[in-house]
């Protein structure tokens, strides 16, 4: 009887996600029917309707008021809403990702698309080397591998596949074909990443999701449990650690820079100090999510408080 009721309740399961999924690919099929301007506006226009009416907005407005005690609430509401507008984008630029994306160096003509940082590109592929290009969840940060490919930079992506295993096919086999090598966040990921550096290649990580087990650091002030991969692969391979980000412009334009490396934090005997390295990370992806709030997805539960709201 209890074998019958598991099979059930996976049945149940496996057919509400696959539901969920249809959904979602239904919403981006609709908007191809829209030239690309059109559609992000209108993703972002739907998403500012329909996220404050979900559960996640909760968190997003504590999130909000923990990182920014400063300011009021119509302005902890001002951000929250253009943040739900920025997840609306994210998902349509699914769609028109092989639109957007139109850099050409030899242009007089703007495009979509800048990229500041050009000679650290372009130093990266001629003199090849070990290296870490790491990001946070700010802007389209998607745009990042696609325009190391498109500067012939091959670096293998880390990436946490959604939890709806539909979708994340769907979103494995999209980036795939724009991304270059892409590593699925997984018990073994880190093994394929020391290869690669071994290799004398690069390796690009999202460094703002939560970790249960990570070293303890501090994130707005507050205390937070970071992802150790990149500073122990660092240690491992004394390889160069590059930040980068992409800010969204008006008018639908990107701006993608890639920072000057980082100089590493070691202890008196010269070797690296993984905590200090960990913080270091925070630090810039806070100064990052600072300057431009509206563009961090603030309704992730990176502070580990959900369960005090839910």
């Amino acid at each position: 009887m209890k074998l019958v009721i598991t099979r059930i309740v996976l049945a149940v399961r496996h057919f509400r996600q696959w539901l969920i999924a249809q959904i979602i690919f239904g919403f981006l099929n609709f908007l191809k029917l829209f030239p690309a301007d059109g559609g992000i506006r209108f993703a972002d226009w739907l998403t500012r309707k329909i996220g404050p009416r979900m559960r996640r907005h909760k968190l997003m407005l504590t999130n909000l008021r923990n990182a920014f005690p400063e300011k009021s609430e119509a302005e902890i509401a001002e951000i929250a809403l253009a943040s739900w507008g920025n997840m609306g984008r994210l998902a349509a630029e699914y769609v028109f990702l092989d639109r957007l994306f139109d850099f050409d160096p030899f242009s007089e003509e703007p495009g979509r698309i800048e990229v500041s940082g050009i000679p650290i590109f372009l130093d990266l592929r001629e003199n090849p080397r070990p290296f870490i290009v790491f990001t946070g969840h700010t802007g389209n940060f998607e745009l990042l591998p696609v325009a190391g490919a498109a500067f012939g930079l091959k670096v293998t992506v880390l990436f946490r596949p959604p939890n709806n295993p539909y979708v994340a096919d769907k979103v494995f086999d999209f980036r795939a074909k724009r991304m270059g090598n892409l590593v699925p966040s997984h018990a073994g990921s880190s093994f394929t990443l020391a290869r690669q550096l071994e290799a004398g290649g690069g390796v690009g990580v999202l460094v703002d999701q939560k970790f249960r087990k990570g070293l303890r650091t501090k994130f707005f002030g507050r205390d937070v449990k970071t992802n150790p991969l990149l500073p122990k692969l660092v240690r491992q391979f004394n390889c160069e650690v590059y930040p980068a980000r992409c800010i969204r412009l008006p008018d639908n334009r990107y701006r993608l820079e890639i920072e000057p490396r980082l100089e590493m934090p070691r202890d008196e005997r010269g070797n690296l100090d993984l905590p200090a390295t960990a913080q270091l990370l925070n630090d810039k992806v806070e100064s990052w999510v600072r300057e431009y709030p509206e563009q961090w997805l603030w309704y992730h539960d990176r502070w580990n408080i959900k369960k005090t709201l839910f």
